[in-house]
């Protein structure tokens, strides 16, 4: 059945539906979020930016806060173990246009954790709350936070978290089903993200492992959470988040996109890469995303994906990445009577 609830709401801004995209550390660029949007993203969360502004003169962190031509609510989300810090860092990026400020105590990476950032201020209660507390009072734009369950299997403290963020003002609150020890291995859980939902008022938006239009509209009945947030299910497939929309909405699969609108989206890619990081970066940039394009083709045999990857990773020029796209998508995807699929050549051209 339809989810007849509000749509959520994070402060003034009313979600239009209930799938969002996870900030993901070179991933969720501005070219990524403008595509995930226009496929059906309800809100997209750019890439984790320090909370240091020392650090902001490099090319990645200018790149990263780098938020023009996007429609709004441009949410950014910040990093750090410094409550004076990240009430600076928030004020430094609504002055630069952010209207959601987003918090980010869930990234499991060791160099992030060994800063006493990221999931690593999940051990430390009272420093938690001094900084949602100083980040809520340092701007007049909706802060929000991305926890995960806790530290360890030990110290599962989410609930605690999440109402101390819901007393220090936080507007919502993304909770991924792993704590931070399993990193991404095993399977993501869910228990706790229902024990958050029914501990507190505030929008949850529960992330980890969906992939998939009927996982999201399990986990939104299960949990009773507000949204769902994907981050490696849209990897090489930004069009889930209009497939779980249209799910949630109506109770039934939309058509997969076509060969020729696969081309589209990869071409749009492909070229907001291309013309965000120039060359060569973003020829190279565009090898990691066709990747996960690969891996997500059905058709395809490991030993395609393998194959196809390398023969991409040896084009150096965008109009050789887009005939290879054309190439690969409008014809020939069907198997071999040997089962492989026929080769692109480094040009870009099918061989015979």
């Amino acid at each position: 059945m339809p989810d007849a609830r509000p749509l959520p709401r994070i402060g003034r801004h009313t979600l239009p539906n209930r799938v969002i995209l996870a900030p993901m550390a070179g991933v969720t660029d501005r070219p990524f979020r403008r595509l995930c949007r226009e496929q059906g993203a309800g809100l997209v969360v750019g890439e984790m930016v320090t909370a240091d502004p020392g650090l902001w003169h490099t090319r990645k962190s200018r790149l990263r806060m780098d938020h023009r031509g996007e429609p709004g609510p441009r949410a950014v989300q910040i990093a750090g173990g410094d409550a004076a810090m990240l009430a600076e860092a928030a004020r430094l990026n609504v002055a630069r246009g952010a209207e959601i400020i987003d918090i980010n105590m869930g990234c499991p990476a060791k160099k992030v954790c060994n800063k006493a950032a990221g999931s690593a201020l999940l051990r430390d209660e009272p420093l938690v709350a001094e900084i949602l507390e100083a980040v809520v009072g340092a701007v007049d734009v909706p802060v929000t936070l991305k926890i995960r369950t806790g530290w360890c299997a030990q110290s599962n403290n989410g609930v605690r978290v999440a109402r101390l963020a819901e007393s220090a003002g936080i507007q919502a609150l993304a909770v991924h089903g792993r704590h931070r020890q399993q990193r991404y291995t095993g399977e993501a859980e869910y228990v706790t993200i229902a024990a958050i939902k029914a501990a507190v008022a505030i929008p949850v938006f529960a992330n980890g492992d969906i992939a998939s239009p009927e996982k999201a509209a399990r986990i939104l009945d299960y949990t009773g959470a507000d949204a769902v947030m994907i981050g490696r299910g849209a990897q090489g497939n930004p069009w889930i988040f209009g497939e779980i929309d249209h799910y949630l909405r109506h109770g039934e699969h939309r058509a997969p996109p076509s060969d020729p609108e696969r081309v589209r989206v990869l071409h749009q890619h492909l070229a907001g890469l291309h013309d965000f990081y120039e060359q060569p970066m973003g020829v190279r940039i565009a090898r990691k995303h066709l990747g996960w394009y690969l891996n997500g083709d059905s058709r395809l045999t490991e030993t395609d994906r393998r194959r196809l990857k390398a023969e991409f990773n040896g084009l150096e020029a965008p109009a050789a990445q887009y005939r290879f796209i054309v190439q690969l998508l409008s014809q020939d995807l069907t198997p071999t009577a040997s089962g492989a699929v026929r080769p692109v050549s480094p040009d870009g051209t099918r061989a015979a």
